[in-house]
């Protein structure tokens, strides 16, 4: 990613330009421009040659005019996202020495959220102006600084549009609308196929045009045309064939999936579509507990139909360590970050990871209700002494480990002594916290990371880096996160009770679900107090905060109770397209991470620096992906581990 803030030095080397937009704004700026003095950022003899600034993704120009005399300026930039972060400087901007000629130092910011502008006088290093302004991609901007007209004391500064900024999200829209233009053409073609008479009519006019084929045709014989014509009207009404499986689990499980292969791949370039530096949620961040909430319903439905069958637990037991065994392997040596750096090397190579952490995640929740498992109960619906807390009581054992689980996790986040730090951190370090703990990024998870595993064997380019310039190792997945993505799979287990032990009574099923969303929907609300950076356990999905965990499955249970109403009980979607690669999870995601920089996942574009174009190739790998999945659903092939 390109860096929030730069200084552009107008007579340096520059690279090709990237954009007929960012050449037209290079061209106007220095049209007008042509001859002042840039700032101390440049220190360049000569400023009169016409050069060409490429400005980045995600970035506008500002032109600095000091027009105060004497004055040299110090200009500070900060994004208004990044908590308490100390001000960066973005340029200096000296005085030019000659009265009325004001000096002008040219800087990039950052468009992807609102920035703050502190301007100092360099020499007294006093505060001269601050303000705050959201830029717009590939804009033009300058900020006047100058003495107001009526007091030689008071100092305006003031920005002015020089050339206006493009639509950057105008591809997301349009995409959008095209998708569901999409979705309303093929819901209204299967409503009009659902409609008796239009169906006949159909049928009718395929019938007509097949007898006067047969009747036209050398071959057609009247046993012939029955043969054929009775085949096709017994296919016509046969009915589908009934499936024990629950259509709303692999929906939302291809749900995550698909969003968590678009994401990947760049989801356009939007800072929406990435993990958030730190605190809070963007898109990406909704994905991965999505897809562990998910596991955990998927185990206890297949663990419980696998034992009424009468396997034996030990040999379960074995299966799922083995599973477990190969999901990390494939994460260590397959899909492996690290193979960005060149070949896989031993010493450097990444330990956790997403498959790491499933793995790890998928033995124990499995483990855990294999030891408890018990006979799921018959359908009360009709007996007035069953409980309506049976899918929580009969997993009193379990309930019990998660608790003693998630107890060690708060001790261990906020009693565990941690070097040069505070105890209790849980701050991304760099500049954050106005740059006190610069080497304390994650606090006790990642001092337990980088003591058990190692600096070289953990994720080197956290996305806390972007924004505040953390500069240790830090690792999303790593140790002390795995306790909370096990009781996020835990809690998936629960919806999957829900689903089994109150089979068949709806209401119940919907009443079950509404109450887990709204409850741990309270609990995320006491533990952030509904802010981004102020609660006592803020929402974070680099720590896996327990916040985090129940915000993530508040949502997942929320998602199902749509999902399980219209897929399942009235039927009014299928799943589609969502549920193919539901069936085929591992082989999708799997796949592609190892062919991310194959055609026709990837391939050269015009413009780099353009959202438009990275979106579009975004679209088209996930969609591929999806297409894949559904070939191989219609052949049946699905990659079980």
């Amino acid at each position: 990613m390109a860096n929030p803030v730069g200084c552009i030095c107008m007579d340096e080397p520059h690279k090709p330009n990237v954009g007929i937009l960012k050449k037209q704004v290079a061209k106007d700026v220095y049209k007008k421009e042509v001859g002042v003095h840039a700032g101390n950022c440049c220190r360049s003899p000569d400023l009169d040659k016409k050069k060409h600034v490429d400005l980045k993704m995600d970035q506008a120009l500002l032109l600095i005019h000091n027009e105060l005399r004497g004055t040299n300026l110090t200009v500070f930039w900060n994004s208004e996202c990044c908590y308490h972060c100390l001000f960066q400087v973005l340029v200096n901007v000296s005085w030019s020495g000659r009265p009325g000629k004001p000096s002008i130092a040219a800087g990039a910011v950052s468009t992807q959220h609102g920035s703050l502008l502190q301007l100092n006088d360099t020499l007294e290093e006093k505060e001269v102006c601050r303000l705050e302004y959201k830029f717009g991609e590939f804009g033009n901007y300058s900020l006047l600084v100058k003495h107001t007209h009526n007091a030689v004391s008071e100092i305006a500064c003031d920005i002015v549009v020089n050339k206006n900024p493009i639509d950057s999200n105008l591809p997301v829209c349009i995409a959008f609308l095209v998708g569901v233009a999409l979705i309303i053409a093929v819901s209204f073609l299967r409503f009009l196929l659902s409609l008796d008479d239009f169906h006949n009519w159909i049928s009718k006019a395929i019938n007509s045009r097949e007898t006067d084929r047969l009747i036209n045709s050398e071959l057609g014989s009247p046993s012939r045309a029955g043969s054929i014509g009775g085949d096709a009207q017994l296919e016509a009404w046969c009915p589908p064939i009934a499936t024990p499986r629950l259509r709303c689990v692999d929906t939302f499980r291809g749900i995550a999936l698909i969003l968590m292969v678009f994401v990947n791949y760049g989801g356009g370039k939007y800072w929406y579509f990435k993990h958030s530096s730190w605190n809070g949620l963007t898109v990406a961040d909704l994905v991965f507990p999505w897809f562990v909430f998910i596991m955990g319903s998927s185990v206890f439905l297949s663990m419980t139909s696998i034992l009424q069958r009468g396997y034996s637990k030990f040999k379960l037991l074995g299966k799922i360590a083995w599973r477990s065994f190969l999901l990390i392997c494939i994460g260590v040596v397959i899909v492996n970050p690290n193979y960005c750096l060149g070949p896989l090397s031993w010493d450097k190579v990444r330990i956790p990871g997403v498959l790491q952490r499933l793995g790890v995640t998928y033995f124990v929740v499995a483990v855990l209700e294999l030891i408890f498992a018990k006979p799921v109960p018959e359908s009360c619906a009709s007996e007035r002494s069953c409980f309506s807390l049976r899918d929580i009581i009969f997993s009193w054992p379990q309930w019990l480990f998660i608790l003693m689980l998630e107890s060690i996790w708060l001790g261990l986040t906020f009693f565990l002594p941690v070097p040069g730090c505070p105890t209790g951190y849980l701050g991304p370090g760099g500049i954050g916290d106005l740059g006190k703990y610069p080497n304390c990024t994650g606090g006790a998870a990642g001092y337990i990371d980088r003591l058990l595993l190692g600096d070289d064997h953990i994720y080197q380019h956290p996305s806390s880096a972007v924004l505040y310039h953390t500069e240790v190792a830090y690792d999303p997945e790593g140790i002390l996160g795995t306790i909370n993505s096990i009781v996020m799979a835990f809690l998936g287990i629960q919806a999957g009770k829900i689903l089994l032990y109150y089979k068949d009574q709806t209401k119940d099923i919907l009443i079950r679900f509404t109450a887990w969303c709204c409850f741990l929907g309270l609990i995320s609300v006491a533990l952030t107090k509904l802010s981004e950076n102020e609660g006592f356990i803020p929402i974070n999905k680099n720590l896996w905060s327990i916040s985090y965990v129940t915000t993530l499955s508040s949502f997942a249970f929320f998602i199902l109770l749509i999902l399980y109403p219209i897929v399942d009980v009235k039927r009014l979607w299928t799943g589609t397209p969502f549920f193919y690669p539901g069936m085929n999870s591992i082989l999708v995601y799997v796949g592609h991470e190892v062919f991310e920089n194959y055609f026709p996942f990837q391939w050269k574009l015009q413009d780099n620096q353009s959202h438009k174009e990275h979106l579009t190739q975004n679209i088209v790998a996930t969609a591929i992906w999806v297409l894949i999945a559904y070939i191989l659903y219609k052949k049946k092939v699905f990659w079980k581990i």
